[in-house]
């Protein structure tokens, strides 16, 4: 706990140091200030709990302490001690929330009383404020997620209403008289790709202004709550139960504060009206289909029913008739014959009035399958992990490329599909080529013999080269030169094995392929910056 001394008069200041047990108090820092202003510099640095002032001081006094106090540091607590038995400086203290006003000379009985008191209560208002500071997280944190698996396990089985009724009641306002509902759904899916790109580095933000957006609209006049499905990765539920007929209306309102808020609307499913809680999950099956089975073709509306159904999908495009042509323009490593094999399926695309968010997902499906089928046919005896670094830069899930308008984008999912497939043809050609160079088969041999005595003499004997070839085309292709490519490849195993702390240096040394100490340190600090043992002691430490 800190306390702040504010005195002109050092003397008094000293005074005060000697009259108090500090230590007793639980006072382990004691400031000092000879005015008023250089006191509000210590209170926004330092932040003390417990300040005696003076009132008669230059430049700032005790009198406009206090009311900067009040306004600027309100849970301090002050005691005044002053020379001057006055009526007004008194008043003044208890107005701006002072504890007590001692009056010079300073009785020390009366003082140690007066911190005591003031301790004490600062004690019990910050148990309170912790307190509350402990509700608000709870709030804030856990109670969203109680709501949000709640409701969820609700769309799935209705039957858990009974046993949180009251609390629906208490909390959301979703009374037991509640005789019929409607679910509408607000997905991820195909959210304007602007915003989700905002939001890339934190989809939990994204939710939790979406779901307060929503709320802030349906729990001012309790008409419905708005939660994260707990069993989906892209899909905000909103449970409505009051004025169903005018559903749609209202959450034309809500995407109205969506465009608002976040410069972007979003498309809404929304099931019909159905017995809650019997038949929740059959509103919230509506509203799922509204969405999934929508034309991204045109945008007619924000607000998708299955009241209002569209025409049926193309249902005999597949990628796979397309698979033969889109093999051999990868096979050929030209961009020009991808572009071309790619342009074909999306001729066909084109000419279909209708695509659903259904049928995107069925050919998202289809095209992953082809490309998993190309990398192992290419990279014929390709490990699984091989396979998934490939296939690393490619969702897990369609990306559903929207213009401005919410209208799908088939000139950006055309591009989308000719740069994942341009980079299977590239990595093939990379594969192919290094299979071919030797370089590669050299940097390979060092990466399995790193540990052993190996000398340029010793590889060009294996490979049958010249020691001047391999070292100039290993320099173009690693751009360092051979011995410092195997440093690397020994200092990167040799941080690896320090950070067993039952290894002596001396043993790492020998095992990636340094028979002195001395050396192995001499080398490990040149190319590191610190040495093996710095190194250990950093990286237990971290």
């Amino acid at each position: 706990m800190k306390v702040l001394l504010v005195d002109d008069e050092k003397h008094v200041r000293d005074a005060i140091r000697l009259l108090v047990n500090w230590q007793q108090h639980g006072i382990d820092t004691i400031l000092e200030a000879p005015d008023g202003e250089s006191a509000t510099e210590l209170i926004a640095r330092h932040r003390p709990e417990i300040i005696m002032t003076d009132m008669m001081m230059p430049i700032m006094n005790g009198v406009k302490l206090l009311e900067w106090l009040q306004a600027n540091a309100p849970d301090s607590k002050t005691i005044v001690i002053s020379g001057h038995d006055d009526f007004s400086l008194l008043r003044h203290t208890l107005k701006y929330g002072g504890t007590d006003y001692i009056l010079k000379p300073v009785d020390p009985d009366q003082l140690n009383d007066a911190l005591d008191k003031a301790i004490q209560a600062w004690n019990k208002e910050e148990e309170f404020r912790q307190t509350n500071r402990e509700l608000n997280i709870e709030m804030n944190t856990i109670k969203p997620m109680y709501w949000d698996k709640l409701l969820s396990g609700m769309i799935a089985e209705p039957a858990t209403y009974e046993g949180a009724a009251e609390q629906l009641d208490k909390e959301l306002n979703l009374s037991r008289s509640v005789g019929e509902c409607r679910v509408a759904i607000l997905s991820l899916d195909t959210m304007e790709r602007s915003v989700k790109n905002k939001f890339s580095q934190n989809m939990d933000l994204l939710f939790f202004s979406l779901i307060n957006i929503c709320n802030e609209f349906l729990t001012t006049d309790g008409r419905g709550y708005a939660f994260r499905h707990w069993h989906s990765e892209t899909e905000i539920v909103l449970l409505l139960w009051k004025d169903l007929p005018g559903a749609e209306a209202f959450l034309e309102k809500i995407n109205e504060g969506m465009r608002t808020t976040l410069h972007a609307r979003v498309d809404f499913g929304i099931g019909r009206i159905h017995a809650f809680p019997a038949d929740l999950t059959s509103s919230y099956q509506e509203a799922r289909d509204a969405l999934r089975k929508r034309n991204l073709k045109a945008k007619d509306t924000w607000i998708h029913s299955m009241l209002n159904p569209v025409k049926s999908p193309q249902p005999s495009l597949m990628f796979s008739h397309y698979e033969e042509k889109i093999n051999l323009a990868i096979r050929s490593g030209s961009s020009g014959q991808i572009e071309e094999a790619i342009s074909q399926w999306m001729d066909s695309v084109k000419q279909s009035e209708v695509i659903t968010l259904e049928q995107l997902d069925h050919w998202w499906r289809e095209f992953s399958v082809m490309k998993r089928r190309f990398v192992q046919q290419f990279f014929s005896g390709a490990s699984e992990d091989k396979v998934k670094q490939v296939l690393s830069d490619e969702p897990a899930s369609v990306i559903v490329p929207l213009d401005e308008h919410g209208i799908l984008s088939l000139s950006q999912w055309q591009q989308e599909l000719t740069r994942s497939i341009v980079h299977i043809s590239k990595l093939l050609l990379e594969n192919q080529q290094k299979d071919k160079n030797v370089i590669f088969e050299i940097a390979e041999y060092l990466e399995k013999h790193y540990h052993e005595d190996v000398t340029l003499q010793d590889i060009a004997g294996r490979f049958f080269l010249s020691r001047e070839y391999i070292s100039r085309k290993f320099k173009q292709e690693f751009e360092v030169n051979l011995s410092d490519y195997l440093g690397q490849i020994r200092m990167s195993k040799a941080k690896v094995l320090l950070r067993n702390p039952h290894l002596r240096i001396s043993q790492v040394a020998e095992m990636v392929g340094y028979q002195d100490e001395k050396y192995f340190s001499k080398v490990f600090k040149k190319l590191e910056g610190i040495t093996p043992n710095e190194y250990r002691k950093t990286s237990n430490s971290i």
